[in-house]
C-alpha cells in the first residue's frame, strides 16, 4: 500500500462555477472514500486555486481513473492535475514510519 496525492489546479472563476458540479464531485468522492481509496480531499484556501486529495493504494491508478472521472474534471473546473506518491513516515497512518532512536540518559 502507497499513499498518492492528486493534485487539482482549479481554473478561474472556479468558486462561481462550482455549484452546479458539486453534488455530482462529492457524490463520486464519496464513492471512492466507501472503496476505501479515497482517505482525504479538499481545497486549499486564500486563494482556493488548489484541490488536494490523498489516497491509499497499491499505484496510483484509483487516483488517476478518479480524477479522469471526476465531474470538476470532466466540465472544465480544473485546469491541469497530477499524481504524486507520498512517502508518508510520521503518523499513525504512515505508510514507511521512520522512528528515531530511543534517547536514554
Amino acid at each position: 500500500m502507497n499513499h498518492y496525492l492528486l493534485f487539482y489546479s482549479f481554473v478561474d472563476g472556479y468558486l462561481e462555477r462550482r455549484s452546479a458540479f458539486r453534488d455530482a464531485h462529492l457524490v463520486h468522492a464519496r464513492e471512492a472514500q466507501k472503496r476505501g481509496t479515497l482517505i482525504l480531499a479538499g481545497a486549499l484556501a486564500d486563494p482556493v486555486d488548489t484541490g488536494l486529495l490523498l489516497f491509499a493504494a497499491e499505484s496510483p491508478a484509483p487516483a488517476e481513473a478518479f480524477a479522469r472521472a471526476d465531474p470538476y474534471v470532466v466540465n472544465g473546473l480544473v485546469a491541469s492535475w497530477r499524481v504524486r506518491e507520498w512517502m508518508t513516515v510520521v503518523g499513525e497512518s504512515a505508510i514507511s514510519p521512520v522512528r528515531p532512536p530511543d534517547i536514554t540518559r
